[in-house]
């Protein structure tokens, strides 16, 4: 029996210490330590020898069980440290590779202006204010002087909802005019920029989505002086001190009276460019004093107070700004294309 165990304990360490993977050394776990296991067979033996055997053999036994255990926790140690130190070799980082460098992000040309405004505006102590894209034809339409009926309707090709006709994807950011007045009453001053649509033949002048930029003021004994002064003001941050505005006759049912809003080519300087089909004039916005109607669908007592309201294209004030041909560019999501800002 000591002749069998010494023999186990030699063929045991040879093998271990000879074995170059993990799946081999738990074979060989299993070979010797097993439930069926060469010395779980001596061991199992030993029950059949006299007292005095047992007491030199038992020793023997329990030496030769703690040495293989030992040795294969040993040599598991030693495989796994290998097997790490080729892993990470093959993973090595080279420092003197040059680095590749990170690509951030930026502000979209859009966001850029829209930007700028909102921080001229709120200088003059106006509100910047958001409201729903999803919106209801009350406040898109009836709520801002266009009942159902009304010709101006035709004028916005409306994108309306599947099952549900009273409400639209907003077609302007007039609506928040309204949902203003009933929040905050009068007096009043806000801005609110965000994003439209409208059912477009797409082309490079028109577009499905696109972003404007609506401002309100309304109190006591407000004229067209202001509202004249007010655009001069925004047309000069924009273009420049020698900027000039002209306003023309145009109808907007939301305003009485309303104008269209141009300013000097700042290309030229009025002498007439591409840019401005050779006018001297660029068109830039829309303004009017507010119309009794709307300032009654806001709760506003239009005997006490009066208003002014303007909006920005502002996509075609990016598109101006950046001399961007084409309106598809902005809202295509191309790197190539966004990058040049």
């Amino acid at each position: 029996m000591k002749e069998k165990l010494q023999n186990l304990k030699d063929s045991a360490n040879k093998e271990i210490l000879g074995c170059r993977n993990l799946d081999s050394l738990r074979e060989l776990e299993i070979k010797y330590l097993g439930r069926k296991g060469e010395l779980t067979q001596v061991l199992r033996g030993l029950g059949g020898l006299s007292i005095e055997e047992k007491k030199e053999t038992g020793p023997l036994a329990n030496e030769v069980k703690i040495f293989i255990t030992k040795l294969l926790a040993e040599k598991e140690r030693g495989l796994q440290d290998e097997s790490f130190k080729e892993e990470l070799g093959k993973e090595a980082v080279d420092i003197t590779e040059p680095g590749r460098g990170r690509e951030f992000g930026h502000l979209h040309p859009n966001t850029t202006i829209q930007y700028g405004l909102e921080d001229f505006f709120k200088s003059l102590g106006f509100m910047v204010l958001d409201g729903p894209e999803l919106e209801s034809d009350f406040y898109n339409f009836t709520a801002v002087n266009i009942p159902p009926g009304h010709p101006a309707r035709d004028m916005q090709d409306t994108f309306y909802i599947n099952g549900h006709p009273d409400w639209v994807m907003r077609t302007h950011t007039s609506p928040v005019q309204v949902r203003a007045m009933e929040k905050y009453g009068a007096p009043l001053r806000m801005i609110v920029p965000g994003k439209c649509f409208r059912n477009e033949n797409t082309d490079v002048r028109h577009e499905h989505t696109f972003y404007q930029l609506e401002g309100v003021m309304i109190d006591k004994n407000i004229s067209f002086n202001h509202l004249k002064g007010m655009v001069e003001a925004v047309a000069r941050y924009l273009y420049g001190d020698d900027t000039k505005v002209r306003l023309r006759p145009k109808f907007y049912p939301f305003v009485e009276p309303g104008v269209n809003g141009e300013v000097s080519c700042f290309l030229c300087k009025g002498k007439g460019c591409r840019l401005c089909k050779n006018t001297g004039w660029l068109e830039i916005f829309g303004a009017g004093m507010i119309h009794p109607n709307v300032l009654k669908a806001g709760k506003i007592d239009y005997k006490k107070y009066r208003g002014f309201a303007f909006g920005f294209g502002l996509t075609r004030l990016v598109m101006l700004k950046y001399d961007i041909e084409d309106v598809r560019l902005l809202e295509s999501g191309d790197l190539r294309f966004l990058r040049q800002f």
